[in-house]
C-alpha cells in the first residue's frame, strides 16, 4: 500500500496540493480554484485530484489563510472581553499609534465592541502579590451578561496575569461552569508576558478566531475521516513549524500568515540543497505578493506582527513583508492620474477579465495575457478551457489605456511596470533597508505568478539570479509536507542580572520543555531528532526595546540547568554589540522574557525525487509573439518539465507546466540544475 503524504495550501485564489508518495520515491500536484466562503470545498477537491482512497494518506498538513482572512476581513465571531476595573479600554488606545504616520485623523475599530468588554473587580501587582481576589461571582454574571448580547466567544484579560495567573486560572474555571462552548481563552495561557496591550490583543484575537478557525478545522478534520483518512492532520503554524489540529483549534491566532511562512520553510529547503544560502523569496498568488529574506540558511523570526492596523499578535512569526500585487489585483487610475495596483484583487471569483466570470476591471494577469506571457489555451488551475484574450484587451483600454492616453500593449506594460515597482520596493525593505546587499542574494519566486517577473526583479533590484522550484505554484504545499513540529513558549521573569533567580529560571525552562516534549509525544509523526533553543529578551535598564540574547543549552542528570548571571551577560554584551556596534558603560542589564522552543524534526524527502528525467526533451513545443520593453519577439515555448537536467535554454522563451509559466527575458539565459529548478541569470553572468 502506498504511504502518501499531502500538503495543502489554501490561498486567495488558488489551493494547492503536493503530494509525496513515499513508498515509491515521486510526487505529484495539483492546483485547483479556493471556494469561498466554505474553503474546505476546495481544500477536499485538490486532494481528490491526485488521491482516490484517502487510507492510503499517512500525513495532512495544511496551511490556511482562514485565520489572517477572518482578521482582515473582520469575520470573526463576536467576542467579549472580562478585564481587570479600569482597563476596558486598553484593545483601544493601543499603543497611541496612527494609520497614518503623518495624518491627524484616524479611525480603529477593535475587534471586540465596547459593550461587549465588561470589567470585574480583582488585581494582581507586577511582583505577583494579589492585592484583590477575583470577584467570581461578578465573572458569571459578566459571562451571562455576554452570552444574552450573542458572544461567540470569550477572552480573560487580568493585569500584571504574567506574574501570577492565580486570579485568571480561577475566573477561566468559574466562565466555563456558565459559558455555552469551549471558545474561551485567558491572556496567562495564551501569552504569559509583560506589558497589556500586546497580551490583551493576542488573546482578544485568539478568542475572535476560535470559533471560525476551529469550525473550519473540524469540517475538514470530519470530511477526511469520513473519506477514510485515519492519519495524522496538522496545521502549519506562522513560525514555520507545525501543530497538531487540536492545538490549532485552541491557539488559532498561532496559524496567521501560515501559508506564506510554509513557502518560506520550503524555499529555504531547496534553495539550500541548491547551494544557495542566501535567498529572497517572492510569492506571487493571485492577491498577494510576500517578500521574505533567508540569511546563511536561517529564516528571520520576529516576536510580533501587525495583521492589520492595530491588530497586533505577538507570537514568533518568520517575518514575511506583504503587498498587494498578485496576479489578481485590479489596475486603476485615480483621480489624480497615476496607475495603481490594488490593494484589491478579483481573486478566484469571479477572477481576472480574460477568465470570463464576471469581472471588467484588469488586473496584473490581464496584462500578461495580453502581452502574450500567459498562454491563453493553456490557464493554470484546470478550470477554465481558454483564457478571453479580447476581454483582457478591452478592459484595459477602457480602465486604463483610455484615461492614460496609451495603446493597449503600452497599457498593459505600464500596469506591469507598477506592479514590478511595487514588488521590487518589498523586496528592497527586506533586504537593503534591513542592511543586506541584494547582490550577494539570489531570488526564489514561486506561486502561480511569480516566476513571470524573475527577469524584472533581477533588473529592478540587481539580485545576483533568480531560481525557479520545480513546482513553483504549488512551493507553500510542499512546505506543509517539509515543516518541522515545532512549539514555543515565554514566561517574563523581569529580573535585573545580579538579582536573578537561577533556580526558578532553571524552573520555567525546565516546565517548557516538559510542555513541549508532551506536545511532541502526542502527535502521532515520526521525529528525526528533538531539539531545544532558549533566548532572552534583554535590554539595559531604561531601554524600552530589547535584544534577543540566544543562551547554550546546558542539561544536568537529564534537566535542563539554567545559566549563570555571568554568562548570561557575556551573551548580552555578545549580542548587543552585534546588534548596535557599542556597549553602555555602566549600563545595568535587565532580562525581561525567557523564550523557549521545543522542535520536532521530521524527515525531510530526497529533492531528487523532483528531478526530471535524463531522457526528457529540450526541443521547443512551438513558438509565439510575446512583447518585452522593447518590442514583439518570436519566443520558443518550451514543456518545463520535460526538460533534462543541464538543460540551457537562452531567452527569449517560456516555460509551461501546469502550476505556473516562467519568463525567460531577452539577455537573460535558465539553466536546469540536478533537482529539476531553473537558475536565471545574465548571459554575461553564465557559467
Amino acid at each position: 500500500m502506498s504511504s502518501l503524504m499531502i500538503g495543502v495550501d489554501v490561498g486567495g485564489t488558488f489551493t494547492d496540493v503536493f503530494v509525496l508518495n513515499e513508498a515509491e520515491g515521486t510526487a505529484s500536484v495539483a492546483k485547483v480554484p479556493t471556494t469561498r466562503p466554505d474553503q474546505s470545498s476546495g481544500f477536499l477537491d485538490g486532494i481528490g485530484r491526485e488521491v482516490q482512497n484517502l487510507s492510503e494518506i499517512t500525513v495532512v498538513v495544511h496551511g490556511t489563510t482562514a485565520g489572517t482572512n477572518a482578521l482582515l476581513e473582520r469575520k470573526g465571531a463576536k467576542t467579549g472581553v472580562i478585564c481587570t476595573e479600569g482597563l476596558r479600554d486598553v484593545l483601544e488606545m493601543r499603543r497611541r499609534d496612527r494609520p497614518r504616520t503623518w495624518g491627524l485623523r484616524g479611525d480603529f475599530e477593535p475587534v471586540v465592541d465596547r459593550r461587549n468588554r465588561l470589567e470585574v473587580p480583582e488585581r494582581t501587582l507586577s511582583d505577583g502579590i494579589v492585592r484583590t481576589p477575583v470577584d467570581l461571582e461578578a465573572v458569571r454574571a459578566a459571562a451571562r451578561t455576554l452570552q444574552a448580547q450573542g458572544c461567540e466567544g470569550a477572552a480573560i484579560l487580568f493585569a500584571n496575569s504574567y506574574a501570577n495567573t492565580a486570579n485568571e486560572d480561577a475566573a477561566l474555571a468559574a466562565l466555563r461552569e456558565v459559558w455555552h462552548n469551549e471558545h474561551v481563552s485567558a491572556s496567562s495561557e495564551i501569552l504569559p508576558e509583560i506589558r497589556e496591550f500586546e497580551r490583551f490583543s493576542t488573546t482578544a484575537l485568539n478568542a475572535y478566531l476560535q470559533p471560525e478557525v476551529s469550525g473550519y478545522l473540524g469540517r475538514l478534520e470530519n470530511a477526511l475521516k469520513a473519506g477514510g483518512f485515519d492519519g495524522e492532520f496538522m496545521i502549519v503554524q506562522s513560525n514555520g513549524g507545525v501543530m497538531a489540529v487540536d492545538t490549532a483549534c485552541r491557539l488559532p491566532v498561532r496559524t496567521a500568515l501560515s501559508g506564506p511562512a510554509a513557502g518560506v520553510i520550503a524555499a529555504g529547503y531547496i534553495a539550500g540543497s541548491a547551494g544557495f544560502e542566501n535567498i529572497i523569496t517572492g510569492d506571487m498568488g493571485g492577491t498577494s505578493f510576500d517578500v521574505s529574506l533567508i540569511a546563511e540558511g536561517q529564516s528571520m523570526l520576529s516576536p510580533q506582527t501587525s495583521i492589520d492596523f492595530g491588530m497586533i499578535v505577538r507570537n514568533p512569526m518568520i517575518e514575511i513583508t506583504t503587498i498587494g500585487a498578485g496576479g489578481g489585483s485590479i489596475a486603476w487610475v485615480d483621480k489624480g492620474g497615476l496607475l495603481n495596483i490594488g490593494p484589491e484583487s478579483a481573486g478566484s471569483n469571479p477572477g481576472p477579465v480574460a477568465y470570463g466570470l464576471g469581472n471588467t476591471r484588469p488586473t496584473v494577469t490581464d496584462a500578461n495575457v495580453v502581452l502574450g506571457r500567459i498562454d491563453p489555451d493553456n490557464p493554470i488551475g484546470g478550470k477554465l478551457d481558454r483564457l478571453d484574450v479580447d476581454a483582457a484587451s478591452r478592459a484595459i483600454d477602457e480602465h486604463v489605456g483610455g484615461p492614460l492616453g496609451l495603446s493597449t500593449v503600452d497599457a498593459a506594460e505600464a500596469i506591469l511596470k507598477v506592479a514590478n515597482s511595487r514588488m521590487a520596493g518589498a523586496i528592497r525593505l527586506v533586504s537593503i533597508e534591513r542592511g543586506f546587499d541584494p547582490k550577494r542574494f539570489a531570488f526564489m519566486p514561486f506561486g502561480g505568478g511569480g516566476a513571470l517577473h524573475a527577469g524584472a526583479m533581477l533588473a529592478e533590484v540587481g539580485i545576483s539570479r533568480a531560481i525557479v522550484p520545480r513546482y513553483p505554484g504549488v512551493t507553500s504545499a510542499m512546505g506543509c509536507v517539509i515543516a518541522d513540529m515545532r512549539q514555543d513558549f515565554v514566561q517574563t521573569i523581569n529580573s535585573l542580572v545580579d538579582a536573578l533567580d537561577e533556580t526558578a529560571l532553571g524552573a520555567f525552562m525546565q516546565d517548557h520543555v516538559d510542555q513541549g516534549m508532551a506536545l511532541l509525544d502526542a502527535a502521532r509523526t515520526t521525529f528525526e531528532a528533538r531539539e531545544l533553543s532558549f533566548e532572552l529578551d534583554m535590554a539595559y535598564i531604561g531601554q524600552t526595546h530589547t535584544v534577543s540574547v540566544p543562551l547554550t543549552v546546558k542539561t544536568v542528570e537529564g534537566k535542563v540547568a539554567a545559566p549563570t548571571p555571568a554568562e548570561i551577560e557575556e551573551a548580552f554584551d555578545s549580542s548587543y554589540r552585534a546588534t548596535f556596534g557599542r556597549l553602555l558603560q555602566n549600563g545595568v542589564r535587565r532580562i525581561l522574557n525567557l523564550r523557549s522552543a521545543v522542535t520536532g524534526k521530521r524527515p525531510k524527502f530526497d529533492l531528487s525525487t523532483l528531478a526530471p528525467s535524463k531522457t526528457g526533451s529540450a526541443e521547443p513545443m512551438g513558438q509565439r509573439q510575446v512583447h518585452f520593453a522593447d518590442g514583439w519577439y518570436s519566443t520558443k515555448i518550451y514543456d518545463r518539465l520535460a526538460l533534462p537536467v543541464g538543460t540551457v535554454i537562452t531567452g527569449p522563451a517560456i516555460l509551461t507546466q501546469p502550476d505556473t509559466t516562467v519568463l525567460i527575458e531577452p539577455d537573460l539565459q535558465g539553466r536546469v540544475d540536478r533537482f529539476g529548478n531553473t537558475i536565471i541569470e545574465p548571459l554575461e553572468d553564465a557559467s
